[in-house]
């Protein structure tokens, strides 16, 4: 056993990534110290959040192979976290909450061996709803997991042990599955950032399905930095898992983008239900009002595709999948299912073939309509559940009380949305939270987002829209996911409101930043010759030829339209590269030197806008 690290309390000490990295990588205190605490965290635990924990000397040689390898390479050097156990883990039985249904696996589930690989330590098994069949936590032969906060409440399902290890500070992040919403309900009842990431891009390889066309693997973190680290890490595209699909382009980076530019809908008030909880529902309107205040634009917006979509999962056919995932099991040994999981999942076996296609003709129908409400906004707030109910309410009306808590979440795999659930203040001193949704492929932005959104709740930052430069991002940010775009700073007649803006606009175009140059340009208004549209040259000069930081914009094109842009810039103008004042370069306007003649120097108003509004 090593010495206890001097100057570090580990009894206190966060487990936050970013604060445990820092004392791991700076030697303060060792993977060894770090198996130690965590046992002593868990021990004699109350909320029911363990099925299996590896054993005191398998974990301790995890870290001592970890300590003497070192940090280098392992972005996740000595982490520890929990695995939902309905994902496979070398070493420890995988039971689905059902202990007649164990079997141990030869080999870690992909997504749990890329962690491992990264230098993160895998504590044990959590506890969940039975066959991940529940949004609520109570449906488990091991006992209904308690909420961090309040154990008189449930943590939410059917992800509840790892997010309740979380919150609780035993781990620094967990893996859950999220089939209609069990990645986001606990999130937001245990005050923790829940990633569901767009279906595909983490490998349910050595995962018990629930509904296998739709599940997903989650992240459950402390922040929202922490969750995009783990993702960055989790993110492969796995051959073997029939339903991966490699990440795509995200396009226009909402989450780096000026708050001003970020189109945030919310649900048309009257499409909002709370269930009679006038507290939660005052919560969101709280919530609207702050992210209005930070400066994004907020939209209503038709929601009942989305709304429609999610009674479908367990009104429609789908819960037949649910029913495929255990049939041979539950025909052969009924009565070893928790009873109301194995009432819901026997459901599954009435519907008929042609119903099936009946709910598929109806969801594409729906996910044309969704699509509308796309073009409308870029991300969508919601809450993430209507009300928290007691586990003593829960188990008092098992069914009606968790079809309430899939109202916002139900729709999302259907629709084939990614999601953040981030947190968003407190109910009677429980956590409320919010969940930030977009299509598919957009997992980065939404991270970003949360970022912002989460510094801003904790007072960290005075507004979401510091616009003249990008808040940090996570250390670890998956380069797997391209962006799409190409970025081009403008500082004339394109520039918002200008007139030629639209050549930027027309092609999808979106701005992401407003900052100056650095201070080695001149700006002059070139000579129009009669033309309409003013148009200006930006020059870069040497250290002694009187250069200023300009004025500039930096816009996102899809880049199939950026080529379509340059070719219709008219000499003496191009493209070529623009510094910028926290010293990053982007492909910007330039000027050839002949088209200087006749020009007239305006470097001193510091930018065309104050140029054009100059006294005359």
């Amino acid at each position: 056993m090593s010495e206890k690290p001097m100057g570090v309390d580990l009894s206190t000490l966060s487990f936050d990534i970013q604060t445990l990295s820092h004392a791991l990588q700076g030697g303060a205190i060792t993977p060894v110290d770090v198996v130690h605490e965590v046992l002593r965290r868990i021990d004699s635990d109350p909320h029911n959040a363990w099925i299996a924990v590896h054993d005191h000397d398998v974990l301790l040689q995890m870290a001592e192979t970890l300590l003497a390898a070192g940090p280098e390479g392992k972005p996740l050097y000595g982490l520890p976290f929990a695995v939902k156990d309905n994902i496979d883990l070398a070493g420890l039985p995988t039971t689905a909450a059902c202990p007649a249904y164990a079997y141990r696996p030869q080999d870690s589930a992909h997504v749990v061996q890329r962690l491992v690989e990264a230098g993160a330590i895998p504590i044990g098994k959590t506890n969940l709803d039975q066959f991940a069949t529940g949004l609520n936590g109570t449906r488990s032969p091991y006992g209904a997991c308690h909420n961090a906060f309040d154990p008189r409440y449930i943590s939410g399902g059917s992800s509840s042990g790892s997010a309740v290890s979380v919150a609780l500070g035993q781990v620094s992040f967990a893996l859950g599955t999220d089939t209609a919403g069990s990645g986001r309900v606990p999130a937001a009842f245990n005050n923790l950032i829940g990633l569901k990431p767009t279906c595909g891009l983490l490998s349910t390889s050595g995962v018990v399905p629930a509904c296998r066309s739709l599940d997903t693997v989650s992240i459950f973190a402390l922040t929202a930095g922490d969750a995009h680290r783990v993702f960055g890490v989790a993110l492969s595209f796995d051959p073997a898992d029939p339903y991966a699909r490699p990440a795509q382009a995200h396009g226009f980076d909402f989450g780096q983008a000026p708050t001003a530019d970020v189109r945030m809908g919310v649900p048309l008030k009257a499409q909002l239900e709370f269930f009679g909880d006038a507290a939660y529902a005052q919560a969101f309107d709280d919530a609207v009002e702050q992210a209005r205040s930070l400066g994004v634009q907020i939209i209503e917006v038709d929601v009942s595709p989305l709304l429609e979509a999610a009674r479908l999962l367990y009104g429609g056919p789908w819960v037949a999948e649910r029913y495929q995932a255990i049939r041979e099991f539950i025909e052969a040994q009924p009565d070893a299912v928790f009873p109301i999981t194995r009432e819901i999942t026997l459901e599954g076996a009435k519907p008929l073939a042609a119903d099936a296609f009946a709910a598929q003709y109806r969801l594409k129908a729906l996910q044309r309509e969704a699509a509308t409400l796309w073009q409308q906004v870029d991300v969508l707030l919601t809450p993430t559940a209507p009300t928290h109910p007691t586990i003593d309410e829960m188990l008092a009306s098992p069914k009606a009380r968790n079809t309430e808590l899939g109202h916002y979440t139900n729709y999302m795999n259907l629709l084939d949305c990614a999601a953040v659930a981030v947190p968003s203040g407190f109910v009677h001193d429980l956590p409320f939270g919010v969940t930030l949704v977009a299509p598919a492929h957009q997992d980065v932005p939404l991270l970003r987002l949360a970022e912002k959104w989460q510094c801003a709740l904790q007072g960290r930052a005075a507004t979401l829209g510091a616009t003249s430069q990008p808040l940090p991002q996570a250390d670890v940010v998956p380069a797997a996911v391209p962006s799409g775009q190409v970025r081009v700073a403008v500082c004339g007649a394109h520039l918002h409101g200008q007139p030629l803006n639209w050549q930027l606009t027309q092609r999808g175009g979106r701005r992401v930043l407003c900052t100056h140059t650095a201070p080695v340009y001149k700006l002059y208004a070139l000579d129009s010759g009669g033309a309409p549209v003013k148009r200006p040259g930006l020059v870069k000069v040497g250290p002694d030829e009187g250069g200023a930081a300009i004025e500039v914009e930096v816009w996102e094109l899809p880049v199939q339209h950026f080529g379509s842009f340059v070719a219709g810039i008219p000499a003496p103008l191009g493209i070529g590269t623009t510094v910028l004042a926290n010293g990053s370069t982007v492909p910007g306007f330039i000027c050839e030197p002949d088209g200087l003649r006749g020009a007239t120097d305006i470097t001193a108003y510091g930018g065309w806008r104050a140029w054009l509004g100059r006294p005359q």
